[in-house]
C-alpha cells in the first residue's frame, strides 16, 4: 500500500534544491533527483511526478560540463604515474639483464677447479 504524502510548497523544495546544489559543488559531486527526493522524504518517482520542472533542472545541472579545473585530474595523475612506473620497470629490467650477463660471463671465465 502506498502512503499519502502531502504536497510540499515549491519554495521549500527549491530551498532544499539550492542546499543540495551547494553541497554537491563543495564535495565535487553531481546532483541527483534521488538525492533531493530522499532529503524531502519522497520516493524518486513521486518527486519526479510532482516536481517535473525541478527534476529537469537537476538533469540540466548533471548535463552541464563541470567547471574547468586547474591542474591535472586524478585520472591524469594516475596515467602519468603509470607511465613513470613503466619507464622505471624497463630500466630495472635492463639493469637486471646486464647484471645476469656479467655474472654468467664471470662464472664461465673462471678456470674450472674440478680435477679430471
Amino acid at each position: 500500500m502506498t502512503r499519502n504524502v502531502p504536497d510540499l510548497p515549491e519554495a521549500l523544495v527549491r530551498k532544499h534544491l539550492q542546499e543540495v546544489l551547494d553541497t554537491c559543488r563543495e564535495t565535487n559531486k553531481q546532483p541527483s533527483v534521488l538525492m533531493l527526493a530522499r532529503r524531502l522524504d519522497l520516493t524518486n518517482t513521486t518527486f519526479r511526478r510532482r516536481y517535473p520542472d525541478i527534476a529537469r533542472e537537476i538533469a540540466d545541472h548533471r548535463a552541464a560540463p563541470a567547471a574547468p579545473r586547474s591542474g591535472p585530474t586524478a585520472h591524469d595523475r594516475l596515467v602519468a604515474r603509470n607511465a613513470k612506473l613503466r619507464r622505471r620497470n624497463r630500466e630495472l629490467t635492463s639493469q637486471l639483464a646486464v647484471a645476469v650477463a656479467q655474472i654468467q660471463f664471470r662464472h664461465s671465465a673462471r678456470p674450472s677447479s674440478r680435477r679430471t
